[in-house]
């Protein structure tokens, strides 16, 4: 408010264009109560100044001063509307005395959208001659926010868009300010941000059955000990949190990353993140992608391109973060970038920046990673999601179309509050469905902590790949509409690898599967079940690929062992005929990893035909189980 209001004076202050305006004939009974107003506003009584204001105006209808100043409250509220309306009868009091207010004028007419009208009316202003050099920046800074704004619109025509926020309510706002929104992939917990005074705190709130939320409340345990405390961001399974914080044990300086881990007793102490991760300057605002393998961020260390720039970390083998990456000018600017946030997709990775070119001072950007995990140029959201104001900590669910983020609107309870949206179509992120399961030793039941690989069907190419936990659990967000092969790798045992026809589930459908690992012993056996053929043909299709390398990496790794390919069909046909097609199957197998240098003297091959089904021949389901390719441990 004080600067709005200063720079309508010290304008007003060196005004020498004629006017026909005087504000010394304003009543005087309207000057005794238009300065009863003014003592509202040095005490930021906003709204307490409203009708005071009104009646300084009700008793001179000409009193421009008052007019502005109310001009200038509503905008203040955010009320561009009666602001504009204010703002334009003033000018029709006189439009000389009016020029030096085309700047604020303008600025309210942005808040309504109207920029084509607030470009005509910062170029006004501009007009002025011998406008103090604060006057002429804040000019010309408005200036390109407003052609950026036209040029946007000409862009991405309207395509009925309707922007309408709607406040979360009381069970998770208050008369404090909230921000950082977060939320679990099956929407069943929210946490966020609240600043009581000097003091931020974690808080938490269960989602209900039609997305009602209980009251919120702090999030027990040592993550809310210290008061200082920022961004968090709860990993997509709910296992775990990630936030900033300050003089917690092991920091190095400003605000580091830390993270807490989820028992069945509550959240653990919370551990820094290490020096791969956390330096002696500003780190913060914390984004993990859904499969806990990179950890997105903000820091102002040193080496960057502006004030804060957005980072990335991948996590190692080891469990260990590796050594955090600048991503670079795509991302990165001379001023600051924050609040990243990677969707459950794990490919549209939205952010805040106030160097890109913009509607004001922070825009939220969009980046899409590419078939090659090349990130596309950032693409601005646009207005009404931008605004003339400051947009950050966005936060969209895994549908791709529910959107939250922090904005002090004009229905706010109190500052900062979280309002939700259904985001506009052409920037929502990928729908996606989860998997979950767990790893186990098919003989004692136990766990067993694994490397888990999904692979796209079509390119054959790695979509994820994650580790499971010491328990053997794993939890995977996949982008819907495609089929994947699901395998499975750990040492001393035999791979697992099946076909997971996912193209046709719903978005935020759960897939359940564990998966048992069969000991590398003798006489053990796997059916290799999406090896696939041309039809009454030997020759493999490029599917294939992906399990056979599979087996081709297990040789390698296990370079005593000594395996038979053993070809199976279905009783359709002539049996002759279907015992030389699964030889020569077997052999089109064997044949491939002796190209890869497999001995040959490791590998052996056999076609049963139709001789040992082992399911009903009778339906087309039970023959496509007998049409299969496995492979025995003939030695070790």
């Amino acid at each position: 408010m004080k600067t709005v209001f200063f720079l309508i004076f010290s304008a007003l202050a060196s005004a020498t264009i004629a006017q026909t305006y005087d504000p010394a004939k304003v009543n005087k009974k309207a000057l005794d109560t238009y300065e009863s107003a003014v003592l509202k506003l040095q005490d930021e009584q906003l709204k307490e100044a409203i009708p005071i204001l009104q009646k300084a105006i009700d008793i001179d209808k000409n009193y421009a001063e008052a007019i502005l100043s109310l001009a200038g409250v509503y905008g203040e509220l955010k009320d561009y509307k009666s602001s504009v309306e204010h703002y334009e009868k003033a000018r029709s009091i006189d439009n000389n005395y009016f020029l030096y207010y085309n700047l604020p004028y303008s600025i309210n007419l942005a808040g309504l959208g109207r920029f084509n009208d607030a470009l005509t009316a910062v170029n006004q202003f501009l007009t002025i001659p011998d406008l103090n050099e604060r006057s002429k920046k804040s000019g010309e800074f408005r200036k390109r926010t407003y052609e950026f704004a036209v040029q946007y619109a000409n862009k991405y025509p309207s395509t009925g868009y309707v922007f309408t926020p709607v406040n979360m309510g009381d069970s998770v706002n208050s008369t404090k300010s909230e921000y950082y929104p977060s939320i679990t992939i099956n929407d069943s917990l929210f946490v966020f941000t609240r600043r009581n005074g000097f003091k931020e705190d974690f808080y938490e709130s269960a989602i209900l059955p039609g997305k009602n939320h209980t009251v919120s409340k702090l999030i027990n345990g040592e993550i809310n000990a210290e008061a200082k405390k920022g961004a968090i961001n709860i990993s997509q399974d709910g296992e775990w949190l990630v936030f900033a914080g300050y003089e917690f044990p092991g920091g190095f300086g400003d605000f580091d990353l830390y993270i807490s881990y989820y028992s069945p007793t509550g959240w653990s102490q919370p551990e820094n993140l290490g020096r791969n991760i956390n330096t002696e300057n500003w780190e913060s605002s914390p984004s993990l992608s859904p499969d806990k393998r990179a950890l997105y961020f903000s820091s102002t260390r040193p080496g960057g391109y502006g004030g804060s720039d957005l980072y990335v970390s991948y996590r190692l083998a080891n469990g260990k973060w590796g050594l955090s990456k600048n991503m670079g000018p795509n991302f990165n600017t001379a001023g600051d970038e924050q609040a990243p946030f990677i969707h459950a997709d794990n490919a549209s990775l939205y952010f805040s920046s106030n160097g890109l070119p913009g509607y004001g001072d922070f825009d939220i950007f969009l980046c899409r990673k590419g078939p090659n995990n090349e990130w596309s140029l950032p693409q601005n959201l646009g207005y009404p999601i931008n605004t003339i104001q400051s947009e950050g900590s966005l936060f969209v669910g895994s549908d791709g179309q529910t959107a939250y983020y922090a904005s002090d609107r004009s229905d706010s309870r109190g500052g900062l509050d979280i309002y939700t949206f259904d985001l506009r179509t052409d920037v929502r992120p990928a729908k996606t469905l989860y998997v979950r399961g767990k790893v186990f030793d098919v003989k004692t039941g136990k766990g067993l902590p694994s490397a888990v690989e999904l692979i796209d069907n079509i390119n054959q190419i790695a979509v994820t790949n994650v580790q499971t936990d010491e328990t053997g659990n794993y939890f995977i967000t996949l982008p819907i509409g495609k089929d994947y092969i699901f395998t499975v790798n750990r040492k001393g045992y035999l791979f697992f690898s099946e076909s997971f026809p996912l193209s046709k589930n719903a978005p935020d459908s759960t897939y359940d599967k564990d998966i048992p690992l069969r000991p590398i012993e003798l006489n053990a056996s796997l059916v290799l079940r999406n090896i696939f053929f041309e039809t009454n043909s030997a020759e493999l299709q490029q599917v294939s690929m992906i399990e056979i390398n599979k087996l081709l990496q297990l040789m390698n790794e296990n370079p005593t062992l000594k395996v038979q390919i053993n070809g199976h069909t279905d009783n359709v046909g002539k049996p002759a005929d279907n015992l030389k097609l699964s030889a020569e199957r077997a052999k089109s197998v064997m044949n491939y990893l002796v190209s890869k240098s497999v001995d040959i003297k490791r590998l052996a091959s056999k076609g049963f035909g139709e001789t040992k089904p082992i399911a009903d021949n009778t339906t087309e389901a039970g023959r496509s189980l007998n049409r299969r390719t496995e492979f025995i441990i003939t030695g070790q």
